[in-house]
């Protein structure tokens, strides 16, 4: 095995040395640059989950997919069933439209009946809390 020689070893830590001291891991300035939309989009989240009510109530579903889509199911629903209320829900990564706040299953289903005439694909849900 060969041994360094006293100058290559001097040279070899003050190269060390140097390019240690040279060397920044981190910075403790931080800065985030946001686009505005995302601030746009948080509030058209917090609008839509508002009126919120997880209970024990009952409800219907008559969409699920996209925003555009789910607004525009929700305002043809509230033309034509003026008496029941409904709302738009987000759940990762589509929008659900759920309509009705029916105390029992039996009053739910009475309107199931009469909604499934106009939508198709509708459901009685009951969410949980």
């Amino acid at each position: 095995m060969r041994f360094l020689r006293p100058h290559e070893a001097l040279l070899l830590i003050t190269f060390s040395f140097t390019t240690t001291s040279k060397i920044i891991a981190q910075s403790s300035n931080l800065s985030v640059n946001q686009d505005p939309k995302f601030e746009q989009l948080l509030n058209e989240k917090r609008k839509s989950n508002i009126n919120l009510s997880y209970s024990d109530r009952y409800k219907i579903q008559i969409f699920n997919g996209a925003s555009e889509s789910a607004k525009k199911t929700l305002n043809e629903f509230r033309q034509e069933f003026r008496n029941i209320d409904g709302t738009i829900i987000f759940n990762t990564p589509n929008y659900k439209v759920w309509v009705g706040n029916f105390r029992t299953r039996m009053e739910a289903e009475r309107n199931l009946v009469d909604i499934h005439k106009k939508y198709k694909n509708v459901f009685l849900i009951k969410p949980n809390k």
